[in-house]
């Protein structure tokens, strides 16, 4: 099996597991080679609440965090996309974490 595939399964082994709602958001995070998006998803109703990429805003974290707080949003559910718990995935979570968003 490939690199590919093997986070593909894990990615579906995750979501199988979680599922966000409008008072605790799913934050999915896609990481490409050059950028990361991050979402704000309510499965519940099947609408994205927040978004921010690294290809509109120079700290996604950042801009994540300032619609959380216009949104009332402090606890979330981590999709880490199948992505390896290390790297760039690794200090986005504890950004997050010390701004203040529990998960």
């Amino acid at each position: 099996m490939n690199k590919r595939l093997s986070r593909i399964n894990r990615h579906k082994r995750i979501r199988a597991k979680i599922s966000g709602t409008k008072t605790r958001p799913r934050l999915s995070v896609f990481r490409s080679s050059r950028h990361i998006h991050l979402q704000l998803i309510d499965d519940v109703a099947g609408r994205t609440l927040a978004a921010s990429s690294t290809l509109k805003d120079r700290d996604p974290v950042a801009a994540l965090l300032e619609q959380t707080t216009k949104l009332g949003i402090k606890s979330i559910l981590f999709d880490r996309g199948g992505h390896l718990y290390h790297g760039n995935i690794a200090k986005l979570a504890e950004k997050l974490r010390k701004a203040g968003l529990i998960f």
